[in-house]
């Protein structure tokens, strides 16, 4: 059983003891690499926990650039107010070379000190807690991480912050162009975003009944979809909706369709690449609930004596990974579901 949720059900008063050995009184809070749908409700779970337990937090806007220049400000909780059900970060958010250099790094913790900052709490992904682990060996401040990216590949969690409205906002838009797609007998290829990873694509394609599913996990033969789609012209099926990772192995939609055109002529192809619109809207109800226990949890967490670590859902309950192992290690890749794609699409 999870250490967190055990105390919680059978030793609240030794929790509460170890609140007051923490010493921690000044939490900073900060958003990191790509914004996903679910980070403002996850700052507004972090605020009013920290607020409840009588502690006071931080926003550092504009992540690990925004530390090192001193973008810190004290929070209410009315600065979290009507912010649940947006998208983007109220926070901002920014990469930054500069972080990872000695210099950096080191400006970023005297402004930590300037602030009398006990412990933070980082929302990202990949990038923000290879930051964090470099940061760590320098300079022992605890910290806690929650997965802030669509991407869903961080070790250490069932879903990261924001997938799940990604998933959705691609599903909304390939199941209108399957409208249309079937109204023109024509093949619409939907690139997605996934440049490393390829959960978008699989599970939007899989709730959509995509004809094919490439991704960048999983090498596929171009000759195969080439047969699969001239034994559907020989039956007459002439609709063909094909789910694409931008970092699958062709390079891409634009490339895919360009490679299929070669080999079928007069094959009539259409490419929509959702990009970017992926990423924003108002957050779906399983990322709000997803970032409210997870900053609830993270603040707990720090209270409890816990640092330099990843707070994610496994199996529906918290569980706590340390950094390392989130960025060192890759998240295992669902073959059955590769395998459900195999057997839906025949």
């Amino acid at each position: 059983m999870d250490f967190l949720n055990y105390q919680f059900k059978k030793l609240p008063l030794p929790l509460n003891l170890q609140y007051h050995m923490s010493n921690i009184q000044r939490i900073g809070l900060m958003t990191s690499g790509g914004d996903s749908p679910g980070m403002n409700a996850a700052i507004r779970a972090i605020v009013r926990t920290a607020i409840y337990e009588g502690l006071q937090p931080f926003g550092i806007y504009r992540g690990y650039q925004g530390m090192i220049e001193g973008q810190i400000k004290a929070l209410q909780t009315t600065d979290v107010s009507n912010s649940i059900h947006r998208g983007g970060t109220i926070l901002k958010t920014a990469r930054s070379k500069e972080f990872m250099t000695e210099e950096g790094m080191k400006k970023a913790y005297e402004q930590l000190k300037k602030h009398d900052i006990d412990a933070l709490v980082m929302i990202g992904g990949d990038g923000t807690f290879r930051g964090a682990v470099e940061f760590f060996k320098r300079f022992d401040i605890p910290a806690i991480g929650l997965p802030g990216t669509i991407d869903n590949d961080l070790n250490g969690t069932d879903f990261t912050i924001g997938f799940d409205t990604a998933v959705n906002t691609a599903i909304q838009a390939i199941d209108k162009i399957r409208d249309t797609a079937d109204s023109h007998d024509r093949v619409f290829i939907v690139e997605v975003m996934g440049r490393d990873a390829g959960y978008i694509a699989l599970y939007s394609g899989i709730a959509c009944g995509a004809e094919h599913i490439f991704i960048p996990e999983k090498a596929e033969s171009l000759d195969m979809i080439i047969d699969h789609i001239q034994d559907d012209q020989l039956r007459k099926k002439l609709t063909n909706i094909i789910v694409v990772a931008e970092g699958d192995e062709f390079g891409g939609a634009q490339e895919l369709s360009r490679l299929l055109l070669a080999k079928i002529p007069g094959l009539e192809t259409r490419v929509t690449i959702l990009g970017h619109v992926q990423r924003g809207g108002a957050p779906t109800c399983n990322d709000r609930l997803l970032s409210s226990r997870l900053g609830y949890a993270a603040v707990q967490a720090l209270l409890a004596g816990k640092k330099n670590e990843m707070a994610g859902l496994i199996n529906g309950e918290i569980c706590f990974t340390p950094f390392n192992h989130c960025v060192k290690t890759r998240k295992p890749f669902p073959d059955d579901m590769m395998q459900i794609v195999h057997v839906l699409t025949k």
